[in-house]
This record gives structure tokens, C-alpha cells and sequence, in this order.
């Protein structure tokens, strides 16, 4: 027996084509409303990306921030940008290489703004703290200052970061250079001359030049005279308050006569007189300098 075969009415079959025909007419809508915005869309980045007034016309819509020595006019001249130039074209991470490829540039960011059109530059400069010599070959016997027998090549940061000198010049015109001067850097030292650095920058004895051409003696040319310290090392620290209580060592010998002053072992400092065998000096205080006149003591250790 065939099972019975469901009757529908009239009144659902209108009912249904009544839903059907809504849904297709929903559907319409629905698609309408997409071409519509995406019309509008395209029409819009199109009238954003040729509006004139988001375009970058000359260098005065760029905004310099964290400059201290370099002029906000040459931060921007650094900048790879033909005027005019539309606004949204242009590579904020492009423009920030191109900055930090610079020397006297340590780090930026570039960042755009619509509203007003422009871009704002942030930059954190390299202080240079060092002038670096040339490094004529050392000849033993003459410690002297050898950089005004040499060019600077370079200017070294706090954290051993080289700039090169013509480059940093150019740019920094007004910029007065560091006083302090090195002979004989190399790659090597660099991991050595941050903590090298803070303790001669604090010295009470002002440090004028560094000579690093020989590893085995680390040569200072200083306000009392030429200090011999040997290989740079955990005791250079000591070696810096030593030759702080040399203070008075000018009052008591003529400085045109000290050859050098020999801190390679700083609990036995000595001082090389021209002409003469070396003279150690009086213990820990130094209180106690021989005068010139007394300095005919018994010879002690002569330095090599």
C-alpha cells in the first residue's frame, strides 16, 4: 500500500513563492550595496591620493625632533625627497635607513601626518668624544705627542661607534670637536673603550691624548706629563688615583726634565728624568715628592 503523499494549500505555495521572492530581492539589494561601496571606495583613495593639499610641497612640512647639534635645515637635506612629492607616497622605513646611513645619526624614525600634511623626524645623535689619529709607527724612546704629526681620520663615540671626520665636519660646522685625542686605535680595542673611556673622562688629572699604537703600554699624555701604564687592564682604575696623588709632582721636579712617569705598577709609581735613571717615588700619599735638588737618590730600577 503506497504511503500517503502530503497535500500542500494553495494559500502555503503562495506563501512560499511570496519568500522566495523577497529573499532574491534581499540578495539584490545586498549586491547593489556592495558595488555601490566599492564604487565610492575606489572613487575615494583616488580623490585621498591626488588631493593637492596632502601633498609634501618644500621642507618646511618637515618637523625635526631630537636635534641638539645638527640644525633642524640639515636633518632634512639628508632627506631623499624631489618637491613635490604626494604625501602617501612616500616610505617612512626608506627615509629612516637613509638617516641612520648617516654618521653623525645614531637612530631615527619617520612618521607621516595627514592632518596638516607633513612628516615629523625623530633623531638621536652620535656624540663624539674622540678625535682619531692616524697612526705613524712608534719609535721607542719618544713618547711624544704624535697627532700633530698625523690626520684625523675619524671621531669615536662613547660606545666605540667610528664617524667618519670629513663626514661629521661638513655637517656639524658649528660644532666644536672634542679636545680629546687617540693614536693607535683599532677594531680590537673597541670592546675596551667604553670602560677605558668613563675612567678617563673622570680622571682629576686631565688626560689630553691617548696613545694605543703598542698593546703592551698604554701610553696618556696628560696635564703632569707622559704616563707609561702598560697593557690596559683591571688596574688601570688604580693606576688613574695614582697618578691623582702625583698632583704636586710639578712643584717639586721641572716638568721639561720628566722624561715620563711610569705607573705599570701603580703601588710603585716612577718617574724617568731626561738624562737620567728613573726615581721612585715616596709611598701611597705622595706627599713626600722629592725636590729636584734631592732627586740625585740612590739609582733604583731603571725602566727599560
Amino acid at each position: 500500500m503506497m504511503a500517503d503523499i502530503p497535500t500542500i494549500s494553495r494559500t502555503e505555495l503562495a506563501e512560499r513563492r511570496r519568500k522566495l521572492r523577497w529573499q532574491r530581492r534581499w540578495r539584490i539589494l545586498q549586491t547593489s550595496w556592495q558595488v555601490v561601496a566599492m564604487g565610492g571606495l575606489t572613487v575615494g583613495l583616488i580623490w585621498v591620493v591626488t588631493l593637492p593639499d596632502w601633498m609634501l610641497r618644500d621642507a618646511s612640512q618637515i618637523e625635526v625632533e631630537g636635534n641638539k647639534f645638527l640644525s633642524a635645515d640639515t636633518v632634512r637635506t639628508l632627506l631623499p625627497i624631489k618637491y613635490p612629492q604626494f604625501l602617501l607616497t612616500l616610505q617612512p622605513k626608506t627615509l629612516t635607513q637613509r638617516l641612520e646611513s648617516q654618521a653623525p645619526i645614531a637612530e631615527a624614525t619617520v612618521s607621516r601626518h595627514l592632518f596638516p600634511p607633513g612628516l615629523t623626524v625623530r633623531i638621536q645623535e652620535r656624540y663624539p668624544v674622540a678625535i682619531v689619529y692616524s697612526s705613524p709607527t712608534a719609535q721607542s724612546g719618544q713618547p711624544g705627542n704624535v697627532s700633530t704629526e698625523s690626520n684625523p681620520v675619524a671621531l669615536l663615540d662613547e660606545r666605540g661607534t667610528f664617524i667618519p671626520y670629513e663626514s661629521y665636519v661638513s655637517l656639524n660646522r658649528s660644532r666644536q670637536l672634542p679636545s680629546l685625542k687617540i693614536v693607535g686605535m683599532q677594531d680590537q680595542y673597541r670592546s675596551q673603550w667604553p670602560s677605558l673611556y668613563q675612567q678617563v673622562s673622570r680622571s682629576p688629572v686631565k688626560i689630553l691624548e691617548i696613545d694605543w699604537r703598542e698593546p703592551g703600554n698604554l701610553i696618556l699624555h696628560s696635564e703632569l706629563g707622559t704616563v707609561y701604564c702598560g697593557s690596559y687592564g683591571s688596574r688601570f682604575a688604580e693606576q688613574i688615583r695614582t697618578l691623582d696623588q702625583l698632583r704636586q709632582l710639578p712643584e717639586k721636579l721641572n716638568s721639561q726634565k720628566i722624561d715620563f712617569i711610569d705607573l705599570r705598577n701603580p703601588q710603585s709609581p716612577l718617574v724617568k728624568i731626561i738624562g737620567s735613571e728613573a726615581i721612585e717615588l715616596p709611598d701611597s700619599s705622595r706627599d713626600e715628592i722629592p725636590d729636584q735638588e734631592d732627586s740625585a737618590l740612590p739609582d733604583s730600577q731603571a725602566v727599560p
